[in-house]
């Protein structure tokens, strides 16, 4: 089994021990002061820290024994994988996206769509074809799977390439503000071998990672509580749990992570990026994404790429990574924002709170009470965000809700400020004007706004 330590990781996790104990001193200690509803967003896992490693830093009631394991688990999820049999960090491909969990994650946090398609980033395609898997879920496209893998070691040919065009769409608001929408149309080209007709390609950029252990903890209960399938009070909003397919328990679960809630944990997520995003196998996804394929593996192997203990150090630095706290809640134009917030409906899908449950390993994410404004739900987007791709019970047109904590940070942390599933939005303005669907009204009361509540609302979500 191939090992991640060398002397000079075990250097490097010794220093980062020290520094990690530095950075714990930076949180506030609970002093008596009454704090602001939704400021401690992830509960006793929140840090105040405003700077690059806002999103990268490990929740500070860790015990000792966690952090260890955590600063385990971020020495794996920083690995850079290589093609071959090397002894430290092989077995990348030979079709894969790219080549370590950060190079995707950047600094924990969202990816941004690459300058050039077809470079190594945080961004891929999904795809399958008409129909379902035996398990409910998308129908792999014949010698491609569901996953389109456009880069390949020497030696393989990658699956495709990824295409884009552009086009425009202007939206005036009331106060005759105009906004350039940036609509992307993808394609495929050059694939390996002859695709059938009809494959569905649903683009996705890579998110951020902190807090997910919180979101893991959330009792299913009181997700399903929001749940509104029907719109049986007539709001307007439908709110649908998605229900997946658990690798590693072999049984239908609740979805949870993913931009259609296709994951029912970190654990399952974890190992299906490992496979497909980097053509590494494990004990939960054992088999080479591309067995059997004329460009890939043509042999199953006794052996897996990493081993169970790596995969659960890389889960277990996910689901315990600290979540920024809220900025400048007393501000007036905050507080203002957060009313426009609730006013226009936004507060309808990304629900403030809820209070996590008991998450098995992990007392210090449970019994928390949190504010991630997710209500992990499933909602129709419209049709000028959908993919046309199901995924289990999302259609075409829904998409899970996105957590808002950290949204103000984005641009810190990772050096830009773009949103959405495939990172259309170069803004927060942006992403609200594409919200559609269920969203509409909301969207409509966003762009009759007076310029001063627009921006008291924008003010709002970066204190996020």
């Amino acid at each position: 089994m191939r090992k991640f330590y060398t002397n000079k990781t075990v250097l490097q996790h010794g220093i980062l021990l020290v520094l990690v104990s530095f950075m714990q001193s930076c949180v506030k200690d609970d002093d008596g002061v009454q704090k602001i509803d939704g400021e401690l967003a992830g509960g006793a896992t929140t840090i105040y820290m405003q700077s690059s490693k806002a999103f990268s830093t490990p929740a500070p009631n860790l015990s000792a024994e966690s952090l260890e394991k955590h600063l385990d688990g971020d020495v794996a999820f920083e690995a850079i994988f290589v093609s071959g049999h090397a002894p430290v960090n092989g077995g990348l491909g030979p079709v894969f996206n790219h080549n370590s969990c950060v190079g995707c994650h950047v600094s924990d946090g969202r990816a941004a769509p690459p300058t050039n398609i077809n470079d190594m980033s945080g961004f891929f395609f999904k795809i399958s074809v008409e129909g379902e898997d035996e398990h409910g879920g998308p129908a792999p496209v014949p010698g491609f799977g569901t996953q389109l893998q456009h880069q390949s070691i020497y030696g393989y040919q990658k699956e495709a390439a990824l295409a884009v065009d552009y086009e425009y769409i202007e939206e005036t608001l009331a106060d005759g503000t105009v906004v350039n929408l940036r609509k992307p149309v993808y394609s495929i080209e050059d694939p390996y071998m002859s695709m059938p007709s009809g494959v569905m390609i649903s683009p996705r950029i890579a998110m951020p990672v902190f807090g997910l252990g919180l979101l893991e903890a959330i009792p299913e209960s009181e997700i399903l509580a929001l749940a509104d399938e029907n719109d049986s009070d007539d709001d307007g909003i439908s709110g649908k749990p998605n229900y997946v397919w658990d690798l590693a328990n072999k049984r239908i679960a609740l979805g949870r992570f993913g931009w259609k809630a296709g994951a029912p944990s970190v654990l399952v997520q974890s190992a299906g990026a490992y496979n497909e995003d980097m053509g590494i196998t494990n004990p939960i996804r054992p088999v080479e994404s591309s067995y059997g394929q004329t460009n890939g593996e043509t042999e199953l192997s006794d052996s897996t790429e990493i081993d169970m203990k790596i995969l659960e150090d890389v889960t277990f630095y996910s689901l315990t990574l600290a979540v920024p706290a809220g900025r400048n809640f007393d501000d007036p134009q905050v507080v203002k924002g957060r009313k426009v917030f609730d006013k226009i409906g936004c507060i309808d899908c990304h629900t403030a709170s809820f209070t996590t449950g008991t998450l098995e390993g992990i007392p210090e994410v449970s019994n928390q009470i949190i504010y991630p404004y997710n209500d992990m739900l499933l909602h129709d987007m419209g049709d000028g965000l959908a993919d046309n791709r199901p995924e289990f019970k999302a259609d075409g047109k829904e998409w899970k809700t996105r957590p808002l904590w950290g949204l103000g940070l984005t641009n810190v942390t990772s050096g830009h400020t773009t949103l959405l599933h495939d990172g259309r939005a170069r803004s927060i303005t942006e992403a609200i004007l594409w919200h559609d669907g269920e969203a509409k009204d909301t969207k409509d009361e966003f762009k009759e706004l007076s310029a001063s509540d627009r921006e008291a609302l924008l003010e709002f979500l970066n204190a996020l």
